[in-house]
Order: C-alpha cells, then structure tokens, then sequence
C-alpha cells in the first residue's frame, strides 16, 4: 500500500515510511496519529539529522478528475497517488439555479426595471466559477501535501494537444513531429473526442485505427476535422466511399457524425482554459515547475505498458519520468471535492417562494455535518461501535453514515471526533490499485 506520511516534532515534514515502520511506531508509542487522510503520523522526539530524500509532486489536471503522483526522482518509486475529483458540474447548476429563480423573481417584482446585465464587465484574466473551483481544489491539495512532504518541484500538464502540430502536421524539424512521438497529440485529441470508441460502430475496447472521414484519395486533408477513429472491420468496409454513400442506411447517424466533427471539446476547452491560471497559482509557492503535453504524458505511459488511469497519468507528467516507474502495492487515495455547504438561507420551490425553514447553526455541540466521527454507544437497542459520517441535529441525536447502513438517534454523549470536515470525501477502491 502507499506510503505513511511522517513529520517530525515541528511539524517539518519527513521522508514518507512504509506502512510497516508506522506501525512499529505507533506502537511503540514513538509517534501519534496527525492526520487520516492522507494518512500523517508526527513524532514525539525531535531528530538530530534526519535523512530528507526530495519528492517531485505530478500533476495532471482534467476537467472532471485530476491525477496526482509524488515520484522519487532518484528511485522512480511512487511514494503516494491520489484523484481528485471536482465539483465544477455541480457549481454550474446550482449557479443555473439560482439564476432561474432570480430572474423569475425580477420578472414578478420588478417588471417595470430597466434590466443591467449588460452593464457588468468582466474583467481581464476572469475564470467562471466552475473554472475557479477546479484550481482551487489543486492548489489546495498542493499546499496540503507541501507540509506534509518533502516537495521541490513540480510537474505539471500544461498543454493537453499541441494544436499547431494538429493544423499543420506537414511541419517539419521538431523531435515530437518527426520522432517517437509522433501521431500521440493527434490520437489523444481523437481519442478524448470519439469518447474512446469506433465512429461507426461504437465499439469499444478494441484497437483503433485514425481514418479520414473523407479519403485523402477524394482530395481529404489530414485536418484535426476530418480525422476520426475506427476499427479495423469498419475501416475496411468503409474503404475510399464518402461517407454519405457508406451510411446511407443510417441517417441519424450520419447526422451525428458530421455534428461532432464541428463539435468542440467541452472538458479540453475547460481544462486548457484553467491550465495557464493554474500555472500562474503553482508559480506563487516559490517552486520549480516542469511543464509537458497530454501527447508526452501518453507517450511515456505507453513505452512503460501503463494502463489508461488519472494518477498513472499523473505519474508520467514530463520528461522527468524515470525509465522505470515502480508502482508495486500503490493503492491511490480516492477524494472527491465535497464543498463546504450552501449559504442559502433556506431552501425555494421551482416559482422561488421559501418552502421550508431558514437553516440552523452549523455545529451543534462541536460537530458538524461531515465530521468522520467515531460514536461506541455502551447502553440501549443501538448498543455498539460505530464509524462514519455524521449528519447533525439541533437536538444533539446525531445520525451516522457508515459503510453498511445509516444509524439514527445516536447522542453526541458518544462520539469522538476522528476526522473534520474539510470540504473532501475519501475512499481507497481496490480497482484503483496498482497494476503491479
């Protein structure tokens, strides 16, 4: 399993130890427990000269879940792995909603109003909130990780597709044009636009071919726009026909095909519009950045004969990606972006009317909805231990959220706090795990 975590006495961080080792110390009560997750252990007695190997923290940012990978340079050994799952769908409904319910309200109340959304101006260098929240979510674990870890630089995945390399693939000099790298911006872009299946047939998990929609013997070009992928069976039934005449008999999707030639990237064009904000964020820590391509990253994982996951990406980030990367026993840590709760007062119908109380108080009792807790009720019918999520009562009868079922009416009187809330959820999948 990954790494333990260690900071010494001061709260400086430590090389990260074997799962074992903290054991051993926790048991000999020469560490305490800091933080569960990611796993941390302090020491109770401060190191003379202690032994700090630094650490490379790679990251691959995507619009719906971003890799991270902390590689030892000198080993190529993946010390901890996670994916950071965002919120950014979330945050534009709740935006959408909010807006609906305004607008219907304006439209009640105040009719007679000149309207003034024209009068704003956005100004220069402005993310969408969505945007905002998905750098957010990194710059934060990076600072988190930062007090944990030994860090000196950073790899990031600056640029997903070398769109120039795409519009004019006749370019010639550059070692990723004409090297062994050359075709692996082209397919990731397809690849991430035919959602990783045949055009024609939608098969999936089987090999891929690029294929002109129309054949470069009708005068077809090698343009991003007419490229798409296909089986080996289709290609080959398909052949120099134009395309009209091979799906004459499927006009729906002959109507689909040629929208989603048009049809941009809505998560590329999210994630390339926050990789140069986050760039900009990451400069501010006063660390060393190494930037590569989403081609690059590709090309690295496929020499190592990697499978296709967000923090094996991660991992292969930049030239920097050692000859071999040891993955054996990493289990990445699953975290999704939760957020910290809604500041509505309360919730409203579809006509915007209030249809329910205004909110309570957050903490009741010196919990919080979202606290991991751990409640051992020693009397009565719910009488046992019990761990999970707590969800809070102005009453002080709390219900706990475990693995199995939810748990009603247990006492504050019984719980201890075991993890705050802080806005993320955890979770370790063994389908996750290493493929080593």
């Amino acid at each position: 399993m990954s790494n333990v975590f260690v900071v010494d006495a001061n709260r400086k961080p430590l090389t990260p130890v074997h799962p074992g080792r903290a054991r051993l110390l926790l048991t000999q009560k020469k560490a305490a427990v800091f933080r569960r997750y990611p796993f941390t252990i302090i020491l109770k007695t401060m190191l003379e000269h202690p032994e700090v190997h630094p650490l490379r923290l790679k990251i691959d940012p995507g619009s719906q879940t971003t890799g991270l990978a902390l590689v030892n340079d000198a080993t190529g050994e993946v010390v901890f792995a996670a994916e950071l799952s965002h919120r950014g769908q979330a945050i534009k409904q709740a935006m959408d909603q909010r807006r609906a319910v305004r607008r219907n309200r304006r439209q009640r109340k105040t009719r007679y109003r000149k309207a003034r959304f024209a009068n704003r101006r956005r100004r220069k260098g402005w993310l969408s909130p969505s945007l905002i929240s998905r750098m957010a979510n990194i710059v934060t674990w990076v600072q988190r990780l930062r007090r944990i870890a030994p860090l000196t630089v950073i790899s990031q995945e600056l640029v997903r597709f070398d769109l120039q390399q795409m519009e004019h693939p006749e370019i010639r000099g550059l070692e990723y044009q004409q090297g062994t790298r050359a075709g692996y911006e082209v397919r990731e872009y397809l690849l991430e636009k035919w959602k990783r299946a045949c055009t024609y047939c939608s098969a999936q998990n089987v090999p891929l071919q690029v294929e002109h929609i129309q054949a470069k013997a009708n005068g077809g070009t090698d343009r991003i726009s007419n490229l798409c992928l296909a089986c080996d069976s289709c290609n080959k039934a398909k052949g120099t026909q134009d395309i009209r005449v091979f799906l004459s008999r499927a006009p729906d999707l002959l109507v689909r095909i040629l929208a989603q030639t048009k049809a941009p990237l809505k998560d590329a064009a999210a994630v390339n519009t926050m990789r140069w904000a986050l760039y900009e964020r990451l400069g501010t820590l006063g660390m060393p950045i190494e930037c590569g391509s989403g081609g690059l990253t590709k090309f690295n994982r496929t020499v190592r004969e990697l499978p296709k996951k967000h923090w094996l990406d991660a991992a292969c980030v930049g030239k920097s990606t050692p000859q071999q990367v040891h993955l054996a026993g990493v289990v990445p840590l699953l975290i999704a972006a939760t957020g910290h709760g809604s500041r509505q007062k309360c919730n409203v119908n579809e006509m915007g009317f209030p249809c329910s109380k205004p909110k309570g108080t957050k903490k009741v009792k010196g919990f919080q909805t979202g606290d991991i807790v751990r409640a051992v009720v020693t009397s009565g019918s719910k009488q046992g231990v019990y761990v999970g999520r707590v969800l809070v009562r102005a009453s002080g009868s709390f219900d706990i959220r475990t693995n199995q079922d939810r748990v009603q009416g247990i006492s504050y009187r019984f719980c201890a706090p075991v993890h705050r809330c802080d806005g993320y959820s955890y979770m370790k999948a063994a389908g996750h795990s290493s493929p080593v």
